[in-house]
């Protein structure tokens, strides 16, 4: 196989017969258990799926997160939306593994409330190493829902099977997403230690950076400086300061501002066009929303 090898993964069936399964019960969901799945080196090679994947996998495997590392002891899920490009790993996967991996075709959901919703969990987005680590308790609701499908899935399909599974199927997201809050708040530290590289980023860039010809740093700028994606920082910050990454730029900007308004004689034109702004009028409306003054009239009451 060569490192450019790319495997398109149109359907279930496909999935199933890139692993060496049988044929699945359903042609549009399936669930695995890791312990069936044979064996296989996808070592430099990508691939795409046509459909959402869901798993929780145990290992003694060691994983990146970030600038740490966690290992696969506790259980750890994973989200995938179609389209999205998987690398292989460096080796194959070892044949004693524990968990499981739910295959999820986008026309199972179709005419459905969840087919629109399920666009709306963003860590569907996440990166691969921005995995959900979840608790003994956690783990255990998670493996009772899939129990719920899997006995749904094995029984004779009838016209109320596709309603139930996507029930249990909107209950897993839910849950997956309140757990996902739940590890915003816990790791603290490693929360912390983001926002610190971030505001470091972002001040670095101001004081190093052209802005007049480069313009502000965008969102997809900070979160590759942080090695993480654009959708995690967005909904780590959302619950840990309140505020978007852009909220988060916008904050230093109106410092620096502060700054140059207060110990400088530039005019207001200069002062945004060194703030990387085209049109002196963007700066000004902007500093107003945040200061509720204009930037004359910050200039003014602080003279």
């Amino acid at each position: 196989m060569t490192n450019k090898q790319i495997i398109r993964v149109k359907t279930i069936t496909e999935g199933h017969r890139l692993q060496m399964l049988p044929k699945p019960a359903h042609p549009l969901i399936s669930i695995v258990d890791l312990k069936d799945m044979k064996p296989h080196n996808f070592a430099g090679v990508n691939v795409v799926m046509d459909f959402y994947i869901i798993s929780l996998k145990k290992d003694d495997l060691k994983m990146p997160y970030g600038h740490q590392e966690y290992d696969y002891n506790e259980g750890v899920m994973g989200f995938i939306a179609p389209n999205q490009i998987l690398t292989g790993p460096p080796t194959a996967p070892r044949s004693d593994r524990e968990g499981w991996m739910l295959f999820i075709h986008p026309d199972f959901l179709w005419n459905t409330p969840l087919a629109k919703k399920i666009k709306q969990y963003e860590f569907f987005d996440y990166a691969i190493n921005e995995a959900l680590f979840l608790s003994d308790k956690e783990e255990i609701i998670i493996n009772g829902i899939i129990e719920s499908i899997k006995n749904e899935y094995n029984s004779n399909i009838d016209k109320f099977s596709q309603d139930i599974i996507i029930s249990h199927l909107e209950t897993l997201l839910n849950y997956s997403e309140r757990f996902y809050q739940r590890q915003f708040i816990t790791r603290k530290i490693t929360n912390t230690k983001l926002l610190n590289r971030l505001e470091d980023i972002v001040t670095n860039y101001f004081a190093t950076t052209d802005l007049i010809s480069k313009g502000l740093p965008t969102v997809q700028y900070i979160a590759e400086n942080l090695n993480i994606s654009t959708k995690y920082l967005s909904s780590m910050l959302k619950q840990t300061t309140g505020l978007t990454t852009q909220q988060h730029i916008h904050e230093k900007l109106i410092e620096m501002a502060k700054e140059k308004l207060s110990t400088t004689e530039l005019s207001i034109s200069e002062i945004a066009y060194s703030l990387g702004f085209e049109h002196p009028q963007s700066f000004s409306k902007l500093f107003k929303a945040k200061t509720n003054k204009s930037p004359l009239e910050f200039r003014q009451a602080f003279n």
